[in-house]
């Protein structure tokens, strides 16, 4: 969780000149963490949209008073209805998937305890195709999201790996970027930021960082599978 105030998207999107006029996150978790709280601080529209009562009432008070903010306390899902959630620390999903990073980073097994139900809308129903900024964290369950995308923003950023984990429907995400003319710009721990072909200037230097930082993530997936695998073995 990234609770530094200023967010690397903020930081390369300045430098490259982009300034969005409609923001939205899906997946907030707590305030601070925000992918897109510098927009917020600079009045920019923003779109949120947060499933877990907790975290709703701590955005609403750290927001308090904001009107360029729009609250959807619903959950993201590929229909609309009640969908049952899990949570484990910083990790809210779809209790039915069977891939997510609590899940496969930490071996966490479904516990009754740590469910609840909510309210979920396909996407389609809360975009009104206007977003230009858009970062997605929900933690497996991003296809929804995507595949009922009625705006086609300028940069998405969206949760595709993390450690041992890989996004489930990473190869629809995929499929989606290249149908809709999206490019790959960067990689962090855990995102992956495309944006519309056209739309950022990709310098050199750009396009050989990501090359060496996807290196890199490979290198730490192995490791972590390594390790994962020898403490396994020395605990059976």
């Amino acid at each position: 969780m990234n609770y530094r105030k200023e967010k690397t998207i903020f930081r390369k999107l300045q430098k490259k000149g982009f300034m969005p006029k409609h923001v939205a996150e899906v997946g907030v978790y707590q305030p601070e963490t925000s992918n897109v709280y510098d927009y917020i601080q600079m009045d920019v529209r923003t779109t949120l949209v947060e499933p877990d009562p907790r975290s709703i009432e701590l955005i609403k008070e750290h927001f308090s008073g904001m009107n360029n903010i729009t609250l959807h306390q619903v959950a993201i899902y590929e229909r609309n209805g009640k969908i049952e959630l899990a949570q484990r620390d910083a990790s809210t999903f779809v209790s039915v998937l069977e891939s997510s990073p609590a899940i496969v980073n930490d071996s966490y097994r479904l516990n009754k305890e740590d469910t609840f139900i909510v309210e979920a809308k396909k996407f389609d129903e809360i975009d009104d195709g206007s977003i230009d900024l858009l970062s997605v964290d929900v933690e497996g369950s991003e296809w929804y999201v995507i595949q009922n995308l009625v705006s086609r923003p300028a940069v998405i950023s969206i949760e595709t790996h993390g450690a041992i984990y890989v996004n489930p429907r990473i190869d629809d995400i995929k499929r989606w970027m290249a149908d809709n003319d999206y490019i790959i710009w960067y990689k962090d721990k855990s995102d992956s930021i495309f944006f519309k072909r056209g739309l950022i200037n990709v310098t050199f230097i750009d396009k050989a960082k990501l090359l060496l930082y996807q290196l890199y993530l490979k290198i730490r997936r192995i490791r972590k599978i390594v390790k994962k695998s020898v403490k396994k073995v020395f605990n059976e």
